[in-house]
């Protein structure tokens, strides 16, 4: 490691003036790895704010040309970062090598999809209103408008994707090619991992020519807060718990300057069980929904937590097979200690419960995660008790009994919001499905049918996100190049000459657009 390990990453520069001393976990034994982190004074909080509000200017007026080949670069760095690499993550995460390596090429494909965005121009919006001197009873002047970058942006660091939704991750990617430097707030349960991104971060920043500031990274607890309250900061990006978001929420709405926060936090996305396909494959639904409720020891934001069916003898069958194979279901590793103690008390309320039956599922081991499944009343659901509402994170679900169809639609109506909603039915079902589909659009950000909501595909199509809880602003996503617009605003000008518009609105179109003038699209110079 260089001497510069487990400093702060500000301005193209590298910073230890805080104390105390940090260290990052081995993941299976809970043993400090070599190496120690150092906590981020108040003063290099500031200093990586004001870094990236330096940067800013700068940055925000590079061609996008420009910022595509930086993050393509990026992506280069990642991706000639060593075995010694994949076994270090590895070890912080108790996550296997394939995951790590496929998480990787996840996270550096997210770039490239971004650098792809940058050179198709969309994500500027560019119209143009033409003045229209002869219009009566009053002329209309010019008036043009293009999305912009909001500022510097704060990035905190998810525990469950160390690369895809962490240092590197999509929010990172969606803000810097928004035109926004990041300061990056590193999770304390990967600090090692985000060391070794950030540096192939700078690294091509270097190699890019970028603004010093473009990407800055902190270390500690406690330094959220003054990060989010930092003047310079203009929207905070936050993957984690509800209760980390709300905080994160309510900081940012007490500002001065109120700033946006694109929260995902808590979900559990219910699958509803039709009638049909229990008939028809009810056992193999079972041993599908166990392998999904059980990959990567649940720590998914998108693990299946709600099993919904209507009552019937193929209802019933299908919760026995579900329990044998819960049961079957080996003990996993999580992520850190933290996980799996909160995990251990979420799964001791569902014990507790009068209303909650234990149907499968070992006592807890010291160190490993149990599988667990449970059965609730269908009244606490439909009395929208808190319990039921908010995800326990880690191999758990629980199933619900509804009477009939109608209790059914009731129980969804008592949901919150959700990340994912899915439907498994067979045609005869979904012929019929209409009422469900059109409750739960207003309940979740991506809807299934016949399949399993673990799993999100990066691409144009994507949501990843929802109403509340499951996010604190359903109009974005954090997965998908439609990201990018949470870091972005739109700008009018109005009679501005040719040259103090942005390239996307110069007449002569020089950067190739599909622009909306005078209301039609084109791709024509205005003559």
């Amino acid at each position: 490691m260089t001497s510069y390990a487990g400093q702060q990453f500000i301005g193209g520069a590298r910073s230890a003036t805080g104390q105390p001393l940090l260290h990052s976990l081995d993941a299976r034994t809970g043993e400090a790895l070599p190496g120690a982190f150092y906590q981020a004074s108040p003063a290099e909080v500031d200093a990586a704010a004001t870094a990236a509000a330096r940067a800013y200017p700068g940055f925000r007026a590079l061609a996008p040309e420009r910022r595509a080949a930086f993050l393509e670069t990026i992506a280069a760095e990642l991706d000639v970062l060593g075995e010694d690499f994949i076994a270090l993550v590895c070890r912080e995460t108790a996550l296997p090598a394939a995951r790590i390596q496929g998480e990787r090429a996840r996270t550096s494909g997210q770039l490239r999809l971004f650098a792809e965005v940058l050179r198709r121009g969309d994500f500027l919006g560019a119209r143009i209103d033409r003045a229209q001197p002869q219009r009566t009873p009053l002329p209309r002047l010019d008036i043009r408008q293009c999305r912009l970058g909001l500022g510097p942006v704060a990035v905190f660091g998810a525990s469950n994707f160390p690369l895809a939704f962490s240092t590197a991750g999509g929010d990172t990617a969606a803000a810097l090619a928004a035109g926004c430097p990041v300061v990056f707030k590193a999770h304390s349960g990967h600090m090692a991992t985000a060391q070794a991104v950030a540096a192939a971060i700078v690294r091509a920043a270097e190699r890019c020519k970028m603004p010093a500031g473009v990407f800055n990274m902190i270390f500690g607890a406690g330094v959220g807060e003054a990060l989010v309250k930092h003047p310079a900061i203009q929207a905070v990006g936050f993957t984690g718990s509800l209760k980390g978001g709300r905080a994160l929420c309510d900081m940012a709405a007490a500002r001065a300057q109120p700033i946006p926060v694109f929260a995902e936090m808590s979900s559990i996305n219910p699958v509803i069980v039709l009638p049909g396909a229990l008939a028809q494959r009810g056992e193999a639904i079972a041993g599908e929904l166990a392998a999904s409720v059980v990959l990567g020891c649940g720590q998914f934001c998108t693990n299946p937590g709600l099993v919904l069916g209507v009552r019937s003898a193929q209802f019933s069958a299908f919760v026995e097979q579900l329990q044998a194979r819960i049961a079957d279901q080996p003990a996993q590793t999580m992520l850190n200690a933290g996980t799996l103690r909160s995990y251990a008390h979420g799964v001791a309320q569902l014990k507790a419960h009068a209303g909650i039956r234990h149907l499968a599922g070992a006592e807890q081991a010291a160190e490993q995660a149990s599988p667990q499944l449970f059965q609730a009343d269908a009244q606490l659901l439909l009395n929208a008790e808190p319990l039921l509402q908010e995800e326990v994170f880690g191999p758990t679900t629980v199933v619900v009994e509804l009477t009939d169809r109608a209790e059914l639609l009731a129980a969804l109506h008592a949901l919150g919001g959700q990340l994912t909603a899915t439907l498994l039915g067979e045609p005869d079902d979904l012929a019929e499905a209409g009422d469900l589909v059109a409750l739960l659009e207003h309940k979740a950000g991506r809807l299934l049918i016949n399949g399993y909501p673990t799993g999100v595909e990066v691409s144009d199509a994507m949501v990843h996100g929802g109403p509340y809880p499951a996010t604190s602003d359903s109009r974005g996503t954090s997965v998908g190049s439609l990201a990018i617009e949470r870091f972005l605003r739109p700008v009018c000008y109005q009679n501005f000459p040719q040259a103090l518009l942005p390239e996307a609105l110069h007449d002569g179109n020089p950067l190739g657009l599909l622009r909306l003038v005078d209301g039609q699209p084109s791709r024509d110079p205005i003559r």
